[in-house]
């Protein structure tokens, strides 16, 4: 199949650095209401990666919960592939792709587990349902059916159905640390705007442009 006929054209005007914020963190959520404002489907949907012990990339899409100056908390099942390979290599790559907008932001840094305690508070925000799932889904692990998932969704339902679900300890959040945000804008003719906010030893953000 050949694909080389398949071109967007981009329309976005110009970007520079005097119109982005000297916080990498509150240009992204400028961009990120942006992207809510405009409805994109599943605007906090990010494709996150990591690459364990035997260097094969693996990619995914997750969902990100909350962000602030400390980093982005996405949360997941701590036996699952991802989990196994954040353990053997704690750093990470994730990407925000909103392509009717022609915008991209890219967020490289360390990534550790969050607090039990934060991870129990998001744990009770979660409709029942959720996290019954939580309980169900033994993530990447290898099922026979679809119906087996489903008769241990209905027995875990009927165990806790006049009672709280209990916090699994195997379940919880990931924070991802940017060391590197990059954000990415659509331009005529290919000439896209890219710049890359790199986070120094003292703490403070530089901001460079990219040749696109």
């Amino acid at each position: 199949m050949d694909l080389s006929a398949i071109r967007g054209k981009y329309t976005t005007k110009g970007l520079d650095i005097p119109d982005l914020d000297k916080d990498p963190i509150k240009q992204f959520e400028t961009w990120f209401q942006d992207a809510i404002d405009e409805q994109m489907p599943e605007p906090n949907a990010m494709m996150l990666a990591t690459v364990g012990k035997d260097m094969m990339p693996s990619v995914r899409a997750v969902l990100l919960k909350t962000f602030d100056e400390k980093g982005f908390v996405f949360f997941t099942n701590y036996k699952s592939k991802k989990a196994r390979q954040i353990d053997e290599n704690p750093q990470a790559s994730s990407l925000f792709s909103w392509i009717p907008m022609e915008r991209q932001i890219k967020i490289e840094g360390k990534i550790e587990k969050i607090s039990t305690t934060d991870s129990l508070k998001y744990f009770l925000s979660r409709p029942k349902g959720s996290q019954i799932g939580a309980w169900v889904s033994h993530q990447s692990s290898i099922i026979t059916s679809r119906s087996l998932l489903e008769q241990k969704f209905d027995e875990i339902k009927r165990k806790f159905v006049k009672g709280e679900v209990p916090f699994p300890d195997f379940w919880g959040g990931y924070i991802i640390k940017p060391v590197r945000i990059e954000f990415w804008q659509g331009g005529q003719d290919r000439l896209h705007d890219r710049f890359l906010y790199e986070k120094e030893e003292n703490g403070e953000w530089t901001i460079k442009r990219l040749a696109p």
